[in-house]
Formats: C-alpha cells, sequence, structure tokens
C-alpha cells in the first residue's frame, strides 16, 4: 500500500528540514544579521517549496488535483500566524514571566525597529494577493509582480548595518559543534547539511506528496484537507524548534516572532511566484492557474487572518489578546472547518476594528513610524 511510505517519507522531509535548519541557523554568522532572518526564513521554507512545486507538477497532468495548490500554501500561512506566532508569545510568557514587560497590564513581546520592515512587507504582497483573490487566476505575471515584492523586502533589509550575530553559546548541540570548527571546516559542514536536505528534499517530496494523499484516502480524511494541514506542519516542525528555542530565552522572542513574519512573507510571494512557472512547465505550455470557489473560500480567510496578524504587529508589539485570539480562531477552523466563512467574517471584523484604531493612534510608535525613521537614516542617505 502507498499509503504506508507515510512510514518514511514523513521523518524524512522531517529530517531534510531539519538539516536545512540546521544549515540556515549557521549560514547566519556569515552574513550581516539584517538579513540573516530573511536567509533563515527561506532556506527553512525550501521543503514547502519542494511539496508545492510537486503538486504544481501533478496539477498539470491531472486537473483532479488542482484543488490541493492552495491547500498546501494556505494552511502553511494560517499554520504560521495561527499557531506559530501564539506559540512564541505563550513560551516567552512561561520563561519570562519573573520579567515581564507589560502593556495595558499584559506582558506584550516588544519588536526592534528592524522589524518594522518585515511587518510592513507583508502589506503589498497582501493587497496583490486580494487583487488574485478577485480576478480568480494566477498566471506566471502574477508570479513577476510577487517576485519583485519579495526581492524588494530583501534590497530594504540589505540596506540596514550589520548588527552582531547571535552568540555561539545560545545555539543548539548539533549547530554549536560546526560554528566551533575552523572556518574552511564549518562552511564544509554548512554545504554538506544543505546538499544532504536538499538531496533528500528531491528524492522524498514526490512519494511524501503521494503516501499523504493514499493515507488520506485510507482514513477517510479529504486529500485536501490532509494536505493543508499534515505537510506544512511536518515540513514546518524544526522552524518552529528554532522558534521555541528563541522564545524561551525571552529576549530573542522578537527575533523568533519577525523568523515567522518573514517566512510568511517568503509565502506569500516567492513560493507562490513559483507556482504558475512550475504548472505551465508541466502543462509544456503557458497557462494560468484558475481557482474555485473552494480555493477562493480558502485564499480569502488566509488574506484575511494575514492581514489581522499584519495589524497587530504594526504597533510593534504583540500581546497577550491578540495571541490568544489568532489562536483560537485558528483552532476553531481546524476543528469545525465548516464554520470557515463566518470566521472570515470575525476576522474582518476585528481587522476593521483593528484599523479603526491604527488611525486614530497613528501617531504612536508604530511600524509605519519607525520604518519612515529608518528609511531617513539608511536607504535614503547619500552614499
Amino acid at each position: 500500500m502507498e499509503a504506508l511510505h507515510a512510514l518514511w517519507t514523513f521523518p524524512a522531509i522531517i529530517l531534510a528540514a531539519l538539516l536545512i535548519a540546521w544549515a540556515a541557523e549557521c549560514g547566519q554568522f556569515y552574513i550581516s544579521q539584517g538579513l540573516a532572518l530573511a536567509v533563515l526564513a527561506w532556506v527553512q521554507t525550501l521543503p514547502e517549496f519542494a511539496v508545492e512545486a510537486v503538486i504544481a507538477l501533478e496539477a498539470a497532468k491531472n486537473p483532479a488535483q488542482m484543488h490541493l495548490i492552495t491547500a498546501n500554501f494556505t494552511g502553511s500561512l494560517r499554520l504560521f500566524v495561527g499557531l506559530g506566532w501564539p506559540m512564541v508569545y505563550f513560551v516567552a510568557v512561561f520563561f519570562g514571566r519573573k520579567t515581564p514587560h507589560h502593556k495595558k497590564g499584559f506582558w506584550a513581546i516588544q519588536m526592534e525597529d528592524e522589524h518594522s520592515i518585515a511587518v510592513l512587507s507583508l502589506l503589498p504582497a497582501l493587497f496583490y494577493f486580494l487583487f488574485i483573490y478577485f480576478k480568480g487566476t494566477l498566471n506566471v505575471w502574477d508570479g513577476v509582480v510577487l517576485a519583485l515584492i519579495y526581492f524588494t523586502y530583501l534590497y530594504l533589509l540589505s540596506r540596514m548595518p550589520p548588527q552582531d550575530a547571535e552568540e555561539i553559546g545560545d545555539l543548539g548541540r548539533v549547530t554549536k559543534y560546526i560554528m566551533k570548527l575552523p572556518k574552511l571546516k564549518s562552511v564544509a559542514g554548512i554545504l554538506l547539511l544543505l546538499v544532504a536536505g536538499g538531496l533528500l528534499l528531491w528524492f522524498c517530496a514526490h512519494p511524501f506528496l503521494n503516501s499523504m494523499l493514499a493515507l488520506a484516502v485510507s482514513i477517510g480524511i479529504s486529500q485536501f484537507v490532509f494536505v493543508q494541514w499534515v505537510a506544512p506542519f511536518l515540513s514546518e516542525f524544526p522552524e518552529k524548534l528554532s522558534a521555541f528555542h528563541w522564545a524561551r530565552k525571552v529576549t530573542k522572542a522578537p527575533m523568533a516572532l519577525a523568523n515567522f513574519v518573514s517566512s510568511s512573507i517568503n509565502q506569500w510571494t516567492i513560493l507562490v511566484a513559483t507556482i504558475p512557472f512550475i504548472y505551465s512547465f508541466g502543462l509544456k505550455h503557458v497557462a494560468p492557474v484558475v481557482f474555485d470557489e473552494h480555493q477562493k473560500v480558502e485564499i480569502l480567510l488566509t488574506i484575511v487572518q494575514s492581514y489581522l496578524g499584519f495589524l497587530f504587529l504594526a504597533s510593534m508589539d504583540f500581546a497577550f489578546f491578540e495571541a490568544v485570539g489568532l489562536f483560537g480562531l485558528w483552532i476553531t477552523q481546524f476543528f469545525i472547518p465548516g464554520v470557515r466563512e463566518e470566521i472570515t467574517y470575525v476576522y474582518g471584523v476585528w481587522a476593521l476594528i483593528e484599523t479603526i484604531r491604527l488611525i486614530r493612534n497613528f501617531k504612536r510608535r508604530n511600524a509605519f513610524s519607525v520604518f519612515g525613521r529608518l528609511a531617513r537614516e539608511h536607504f535614503f542617505k547619500r552614499v
């Protein structure tokens, strides 16, 4: 039975993601920290790129699997915001309860100024994806625009001055061992991890997808639901471990949260941008991905959830009720899929309230004002 292949493909995907995550965590010591989280997030999402590529190729051969294209990236994005962000908050609260910072009586994660770039970079991606939602298709030109948004984000980060990298003593056992090697051996170890993880993804992504679909059928679960939640959860598992590792140190909780935000930007832009190209390659001619009504519901729900998350972080902090709200709405839609349209309205109303609050309190410190100051200091100064 093909479903039995899950016994080796699931652990293989997790191992591949771990190898890549270790390589990325080590690699941040060889670049300025302005790009470290973006590069780390990009490398950490490679397993999702592999799975999404296989799905797009399969959809080109079998139109019946077209709906699975949206399943993987919408599920991954909703896991980031609905589970990942609150996890960082609750882990930081647990380990930092002796030295709390307060926001209206509740502990809050205070974002660093540089994180305003990631927070604001969510906006153009979300607004453009709203355009994609209304026209109901994803074509190669959309891919070009989304890729441009992503590279603009990287460019802005590259203009930030280098900062001190994370101390090697804060790393886990594997990454600490690699970083304590002589530089040449350390770089070789990083490359070895990347190659090993990449080869595992190359050989396992296709059987991983097939085993998931077969397992879903064998246990009577919708293939869409299985691909939407199980695949992203397995591929994001190492990323959540890294975030847990940072969040428990409390002072690094903003970095853990920014890592998830950067991963969300990757998903909304460069990952989705590759889909129409891979799909067209599978068809042997250029063609758009057409979304049906069910896919559009999933996309709209994901857009509104991410927009609400953006509004929470626009204040440059992340507080108790925000974490509880995101997690509560996510867990509700997870266990009661039939209320997803209603949940979309809840997200929408809450987002409207938060938008009004942001406008009314715009003179306070927020991502826009912080970004404006960074722009004056680093982006528009004379070279």
